[in-house]
């Protein structure tokens, strides 16, 4: 089998399987009782061990397989899901999760597992002692526990009554539970030849999963099968193995009568049983419909690799492109078929548009998920109790956007459990409950999408910061004096600046703060701070939908043309040279009651002069970076549109404020201005 063309779908799944492993360790550790989130984990694991085993990641399957044994005593009720235990089960998916890591990076995915695989088996071997007590104590006691086992099959009126008649005819019936080898690639076919195997001598009545979902490999790697036959259990058995790719078969007898008498002291004592927990089936039927639903729903969807989506992008940036250049075109020649023509196309491309861009469109879930179990163990680490709420988590990012958020929000949320949120014993001293709250919120609003991080910690202490900025000198004693609290705070994003006396490993280290924001800006947003000093903070971050197209406001400067995006822009105006003023050696202009600096691109950007304006008037752009704002001067406006943004590429990796650029409908370059690295 050639692996490398399973392995982008082995390496999708694995993490899939792995994030459902964490979050549903996490429910668990919260609801050691619930058999549903034992069940899922399970299933993730015993599935992550097949497909690592078809692919020859050895370490991965040894790993699993221990991981299986601890779980299924979970699952059997022989084991206690204790923070202990499910602290190791952490550590033994961490140890899968950078396996899979290095087969991403081209490795092997080996890893010396051995300290974890002896901790795990050390639990195991004290579980399968305690088994072996329970077990021996049982078998003097209830002779018929293998009996129970046989039984475990739930039979509705009619199998009840088939297994009785079949009875009276001679016919003994089994319980019959088959697992297929985890390599085993053709399982639903390995089901149809083991069903004809068995249909030569008896028959089956009964299958879980149903007939229906083991035709569809709806199941892992076990079935198991109800069976009428007059032969033996160790025929049954040995017809079974004859099937290749069958790793194990339990074939044990059904004791009829006595499961006849439990299922009529079962009737009695539904009758007896008071209405509400009927009605709790009920609801529970409810719960699962649209559970179902949903499933279906997922169905039909197909996993597309983001290379072909980027392909596509690419060939849809090169068709906006041509479309400014028909545009341009039909506007030159003025003949009305080409204009109808060029108008439709652009209806067309736009619908197209938003359809390729909704493609790209993935929840900002897929970044979220991860956070609950950094929190947890941060917070462990740290011995503080804190929760973490997730709101909004279907909000929808482009997934370029979604590549480059993971690691600002990771650093605002580790910031915000290791300065924001106090002690227990802090928090009780204060009045207020000992775990702390940390909520992560994303929304929609406009051509944006907001994530906020908020906790109800001890706040920013605004003396504290501006004690630290003036030490640093990253402002003055005087400078300080004068500034709002928002602008304080946003003092912290200042290269170096940390309120932490210490220096830990969980944030700090005067780093964290100014590379958040860097990155965030270079991906077009911005993140303010709020916060309230013994309520708790804010850290909210503005992003753009998409980064591959935007829209620009075209300017001119001499013979250049320049791009400014509109989301940068507050307004344009024209302005009378005599109205621009002078401060600090710098040129400004009275903008609204607001002193604006005055930037001439021309000289910014040291623009070839080719022309002289004897105007008596500056064309001006008034752009913005969060509170603060700038006017730049071009020479004329060109309007409006969409463009297509394109990287300068690895030799022109540290042009000093612009973005990238983009081609024009005539084929001329237009570089993108960087408002933000523009405006310090």
């Amino acid at each position: 089998m050639d692996k490398n063309q399973y392995l982008d779908m082995f390496i999708d799944e694995s993490r899939e399987h792995i994030q459902t492993i964490n979050d549903h360790l996490l429910k668990l550790e919260d609801n050691p009782t619930d058999e549903t989130f034992i069940g899922e984990i399970f299933r993730s694991a015993h599935t992550l061990k097949g497909m690592a085993a078809t692919m020859g990641f050895e370490d991965i399957t040894n790993l699993t397989h221990q991981m299986e044994n601890l779980l299924d005593g979970i699952r059997n009720k022989t084991m206690e899901a204790n923070t202990d235990l499910i602290d190791i089960v952490f550590e033994a998916v961490d140890h899968l999760e950078k396996m899979v890591d290095d087969i991403v990076q081209g490795g092997d995915g080996k890893k010396d597992v051995t300290a974890i695989l002896n901790k795990l088996e050390q639990i195991e071997s004290g579980r399968v002692a305690e088994e072996v007590a329970v077990s021996a104590e049982a078998s003097l006691s209830s002779p018929t526990d293998t009996k129970e086992r046989a039984q475990s099959q739930v039979f509705d009126n009619f199998e009840l009554a088939v297994l009785a008649q079949s009875h009276e005819q001679g016919y003994n019936a089994f319980n019959i539970k088959v697992e297929l080898r985890a390599d085993c690639i053709l399982k639903a076919a390995r089901v149809v030849m083991i069903f004809e195997v068995i249909e030569h001598v008896g028959e089956v009545i009964k299958s879980e999963p149903p007939v229906e979902k083991l035709e569809e490999e709806q199941f892992e790697s076990e079935f198991q099968l109800t069976v009428l036959s007059k032969e033996s259990v160790d025929e049954l058995r040995d017809r079974i193995f004859k099937v290749s790719e069958v790793e194990r078969v339990d074939c044990e007898a059904i004791e009829l009568e006595q499961l006849v008498k439990e299922d009529q002291q079962d009737r009695k004592e539904d009758n007896n049983r008071p209405v509400k927990q009927k009605s709790e089936t009920s609801d529970d039927k409810a719960d699962k419909a649209p559970q179902t639903a949903s499933n279906q729903g997922t169905n039909k969807t197909i996993r597309v690799n983001i290379d072909r989506l980027d392909a596509l992008m690419n060939l849809f940036e090169e068709l906006v492109i041509d479309k400014g250049r028909l545009e341009q075109i039909s506007e030159e020649l003025k003949e009305t078929a080409l204009t109808e023509t060029v108008e439709h196309m652009s209806r067309i491309s736009g619908d197209l548009q938003n359809i390729i861009l909704t493609m790209r469109m993935v929840p900002v879930e897929q970044v979220f998920n991860r956070f609950p179990r950094m929190v947890r163990g941060l917070a462990k680490e740290l011995d503080k109790q804190i929760q973490l709420e997730i709101r909004g988590a279907e909000t929808e990012l482009d997934r370029t956007v979604i590549d480059e958020i993971g690691d600002p929000l990771v650093h605002l949320l580790r910031n915000s459990i290791d300065h924001g949120i106090e002690s227990p014993q802090e928090r009780r001293s204060s009045g207020k409950d000992e775990q702390g709250t940390i909520v992560l919120t994303a929304f929609h609003s406009g051509n944006h999408v907001f994530i906020e991080v908020s906790d109800d910690g001890a706040g920013i202490d605004r003396n504290k910061v501006l004690g630290k900025a003036i030490n640093n000198g990253v402002i003055t004693e005087e400078a300080g004096r004068s500034l709002t609290d928002s602008q304080v705070y946003d003092l912290l994003f200042s290269s170096g600046l940390s309120t932490r006396e210490e220096i830990s490993d969980i944030s700090g280290r005067g780093v964290g703060l100014d590379v958040v924001k860097n990155k965030i800006e270079s991906l077009g947003g911005s993140v303010t701070i709020t916060s309230r000093k013994g309520r708790g903070a804010t850290f909210s971050v503005q992003l753009p939908l998409t980064l591959s197209i935007m829209s620009v406001m075209l300017v001119e400067v001499q013979d250049e043309t320049f791009a400014i995006p509109l989301s940068s822009i507050i307004e344009t105006a024209i302005i009378r040279k005599s109205d621009v003023l002078r401060a600090h050696n710098q040129e400004v202009i009275d903008f609204r009651g607001h002193v604006v600096p005055l930037i001439d691109l021309k000289q910014f950007y040291n623009v070839p002069e080719t022309r002289k304006s004897e105007s008596e008037h500056h064309s001006i752009v008034v752009v913005r970076k969060g509170d603060k704002m700038a006017a730049l001067i071009v020479d004329s406006f060109i309007g409006q549109q969409e463009i297509v943004l394109k990287a300068l590429g690895n030799y022109l990796t540290h042009v000093f404020a612009i973005s990238g650029a983009t081609i024009l409908g005539n084929g001329q370059v237009a570089l993108i201005l960087d408002c933000n690295t523009i405006i310090k």
